[in-house]
């Protein structure tokens, strides 16, 4: 019999896939065999021919789990899947048994099987196939992730582990996320007695760490839905500051943080010429990911000359107005893909660090108080 964690969360980004990450990375030190799924997927993609969602294919890359891939998604929500089954064309019985199979056959296959929800806990309702539901169904003892803070980590827990308790799902742990560094043992502190009377425990889980919440050059180039120019390499780069070129040149200079992605109009000549310039030198380097470049005059010849012979990053976001680009990038949630390989070794380095995958194990290996 699998050792089963449902992973949960008190709502969506606080950090669901990342844990999945790292306890995945910790277990494969101690289990031969481990597995990944994600019963309701909200993120279809294709992977290796098969409709999926895109962390089961996430999982399946870096952890080598290909072979198992058709049972790690096995119901992918697609774009108007929650009118069909209103209208009842989705039967909601059907759904569950396709995760329970999927479940079964994955449990065979492994000593350790994470099983990741979908967004927030009621995500799935509509389906009959809340998170909470899935755990219960399942029979996997639930790790709830939370974001940072205290006052706002105790309020988001009691309003969701209220939906945990009425499907009859066990809340084992709390993992609290994006804590601040200087506050970690504060906040944890203060959690553990808020919760004293709690069934479950309180675990501190990763700091705040811009690397994980920031976007590389490679995922804006897919938010804005064009091409990557210049040094192929620099996709990796994780962007930490975005910034308009609207003032005079020499300010734009001066105002350049670490890792900042400049938005440029095509037809700032002088600031685009001195952005490729700078992107020669290895102190200015460091400041410039790269450009995105919207306007519809198009780029002058002797310019974009010097951009290509520079081989500085840029993006080309033709018609798009500067405000729609800069909304666009602050609106996008980055998502880790198995080809940002330092978020992923950072991930792993920093699992090891704070996560007491021995405890974890121990607890979530303990049987259900009820039998499913």
């Amino acid at each position: 019999m699998a050792h089963k964690v449902f992973i949960a969360a008190t709502g969506q980004n606080s950090g669901k896939t990342t844990t999945s990450l790292s306890l995945l990375h910790l277990a494969k030190k101690k289990y031969q065999r481990i597995g990944f799924i994600k019963p309701l997927g909200p993120k279809p993609t294709v992977f290796k021919g098969l409709d999926v969602d895109k962390d089961a294919a996430l999982m399946a890359e870096v952890f080598g789990l290909e072979d198992s891939l058709p049972f790690m998604s096995p119901v992918v929500v697609k774009p108007g899947d929650t009118k069909r089954a209103l209208d009842g064309q989705l039967r909601a019985e059907d759904l569950r048994d396709k995760i329970r199979s999927a479940c079964a056959e994955l449990e065979k296959r492994c000593d350790f099987l994470i099983i990741e929800g979908a967004g927030h806990p009621g995500v799935g309702s509509v389906l009959g196939l809340s998170n909470a539901r899935i755990a219960r169904m399942l029979g996997a003892p639930v790790l709830m992730v939370t974001g940072g803070g205290v006052g706002n980590v105790i309020d988001s827990v009691y309003m969701n582990l209220a939906l945990f308790e009425k499907e009859g799902a066990e809340v084992r742990a709390i993992l609290a996320n994006k804590i601040i560094p200087e506050k970690r043992e504060e906040t944890l502190d203060y959690l553990r007695r808020a919760f004293v009377d709690e069934p479950f425990q309180v675990l501190g889980g990763f700091n705040y760490q811009p690397v994980l919440a920031n976007p590389t050059l490679r995922r804006i180039s897919r938010v804005l839905d064009v091409p990557l120019h210049g040094d192929p390499e620099a996709g990796a780069r994780i962007v930490h500051h975005l910034q308009i070129g609207a003032a005079s040149t020499q300010r734009v200079v001066e105002l350049l943080h670490e890792d900042t992605l400049l938005v440029v109009t095509s037809s700032r000549d002088e600031l685009l010429v001195t952005m490729a310039n700078l992107y020669q030198i290895p102190e200015y380097r460091s400041r410039i990911v790269g450009l995105v470049i919207p306007g519809t005059a198009p780029v002058s010849k002797i310019t974009q000359q010097i951009l290509d012979r520079s081989n500085i990053p840029y993006l080309r976001a033709g018609h798009s107005h500067t405000t729609h680009i800069y909304q666009m990038i602050n609106d996008d949630v980055s998502k880790t893909t198995a080809e940002d390989m330092e978020k992923i070794n950072l991930i792993r380095a920093l699992a090891e660090k704070r996560i007491d995958f021995d405890d974890l194990a121990a607890l979530y290996a303990l049987p259900l108080a009820q039998n499913p």
